[in-house]
């Protein structure tokens, strides 16, 4: 369904929810992290579609979209990324992932090179030790046995500082709301990608080869500085951008900032397809 500002809001014919916003340049798609949907972009899509056109959708199991028919995996997000840019006519675009959007938009970049113009891989995690690990199963065992409402609001706490939980509590309302309507059958599967995948992103071959920035927060310590770089480390054309006194959800709690480094990004990456 389209507006007169040329917004079409629908669903695609897997049961895709997709929000296209029109703007003056190439596609740029936003994939949210678990638990979200594509409200979570709220800071970024108008800012960036006065350059650009801007896709969100949400995540198979997450928001409006339709449940997983198969067992949940990256290779299940790449192809409903495929799919839905197949369903609106585009061939290739820029693809920004958060977190486990990032990891999904890695996948899709070794799965499909061709219809990319640029990647950006923000807040996302690397191989992690064995502690760190064992600290992210836990918790998916915790939301497999309570529910989301096990373990939101340590999330909390790790994705935005404390002064500004404490000033923007309507924020954290809205939050922990969008974590709590997942359906508790279908959430612990999506938390095991975040667990399962990373081992499969490492030192892809053929190396990305996609013009790539790679973003964290220096307090983001489940996607850590050192994550950061081991990342950018295996992709050849890539910059690394530390946040610095931010934690995970960056786009939110210090939008200028995260806003300003993701769309110099992009603006430099068109610029050098078009030339």
């Amino acid at each position: 369904m389209g507006d007169a500002s040329g917004l079409v809001e629908g669903f695609a014919a897997d049961g895709t929810r997709y929000r296209l916003q029109p703007g003056p340049g190439p596609v740029v798609v936003l994939v949210h992290g678990l638990g979200l949907d594509l409200d979570m972009w709220r800071f970024q899509r108008d800012v960036l579609a006065e350059d650009f056109t801007v896709l969100t959708y949400d995540l198979v199991g997450s928001g409006k979209s339709a449940k997983p028919a198969e067992t949940p995996s990256l290779s299940l997000f790449s192809d409903q990324l495929a799919r839905l840019l197949d369903a609106l006519g585009i061939d290739r675009a820029a693809v920004a992932g958060f977190s486990l959007g990032g990891m999904i938009a890695r996948r899709f970049a070794m799965d499909h090179p061709d219809r990319l113009w640029a990647l950006a891989i923000l807040h996302s995690a690397y191989k992690r030790d064995q502690a760190a690990h064992d600290a992210i199963q836990a918790r998916v065992h915790q939301a497999r046995e309570n529910g989301p409402q096990a373990t939101v609001e340590a999330a909390l706490g790790r994705w935005f500082s404390e002064a500004y939980r404490e000033a923007n509590p309507a924020v954290m309302d809205w939050v922990r709301d969008t974590i709590l309507a997942n359906d508790k059958a279908v959430y612990p599967g999506l938390y095991q990608v975040l667990v399962d995948g990373v081992d499969e992103l490492a030192a892809p071959e053929p190396p990305i080869a996609t013009r790539t920035l790679v973003m964290t927060g220096d307090e983001d310590y489940g996607n850590s500085v050192e994550m950061a770089n081991a990342i950018a480390a295996e992709i050849p054309d890539c910059s690394t951008v530390i946040l610095r006194g931010l934690r995970h959800m960056a786009m939110v709690e210090a939008p200028v900032s995260f806003n300003d480094v993701l769309l110099t990004f992009l603006r430099d990456a068109n610029g050098a397809v078009a030339a």
